[in-house]
């Protein structure tokens, strides 16, 4: 199944975070927390403008981004776990 989201939304693919800690201790899958990284799968047309234009996003697909922790909505696609969000929850691409 495909997938592409709406006006200024985008799916996201969590990002597994580090199973060790900077020290070397394991963490079990208990404690962690979930990621807050993803790589975007797909990107919206954009939002309309008040003037009627649609505004292209700032992201696209490909792209690593940091997000808030309760940012968007969980989904699966496909048995994938994904998030939707709009673009507005993204804090920013990571280079």
């Amino acid at each position: 199944m495909k997938f592409r989201p709406l006006h200024d939304r985008v799916l996201v693919k969590r990002v597994e975070s580090e199973e060790k800690s900077a020290g070397g201790i394991i963490i079990p899958d208990t404690a962690k927390e979930k990621p807050m990284e993803g790589e975007v799968v797909a990107v919206g047309p954009g939002a309309r403008g008040e003037d009627g234009k649609v505004v292209a996003l700032d992201v696209k697909a490909g792209d690593r981004v940091l997000f808030g922790k309760w940012s968007g909505t969980e989904v699966r696609v496909d048995g994938e776990e994904l998030v939707i969000m709009k673009e507005s929850d993204i804090l920013g691409i990571v280079e």
